[in-house]
């Protein structure tokens, strides 16, 4: 069967949809939002980047990253820290890398059960295709 490339789209649209349902509604049992714990985890992997970045890096605006960076400060996930020049930098707190360990198990939970239809040759086989997509 010949799928066109907009139905290839909507596919992945839908799945991403899923995860981001599915992902959401798990990690509020630990008091995060899908959007907190991907903050968190840009800032564990890139723990030198600026706001700037980390707003590009989470697919979101600057003044939207700004209000988010005000939510996880006030509950105690990371610390604002003068960086180069005028610049401020984020450190994940304690609390955050806590909130980060425990969200990492939900989130490999949700993921597992729905890549669990594919083998895992064919896993790594639609990450080849994806990360060549976004060449």
């Amino acid at each position: 069967m010949t799928r066109s490339v907009q139905d290839v789209a909507l596919s992945i649209k839908r799945v991403q949809s899923r995860h981001h349902r599915t992902l959401d509604a798990a990690l509020t049992s630990l008091g995060l939002s899908l959007v907190q714990w991907d903050a968190l985890r840009h800032l564990d992997r890139n723990p030198d980047a600026s706001l700037h970045d980390l707003a590009q890096l989470t697919f979101q605006s600057d003044q939207a990253f700004g209000t988010l960076t005000q939510r996880l400060t006030d509950r105690g996930l990371v610390e604002r820290v003068p960086g180069p020049g005028r610049a401020v930098r984020l450190v994940m707190t304690d609390r955050g890398r806590d909130a980060l360990i425990r969200a990492a198990g939900v989130v490999d939970g949700v993921l597992a059960e729905s890549f669990a239809g594919l083998t895992p040759r064919q896993v790594d086989q639609l990450g080849e295709l994806v990360e060549r997509l976004l060449r």
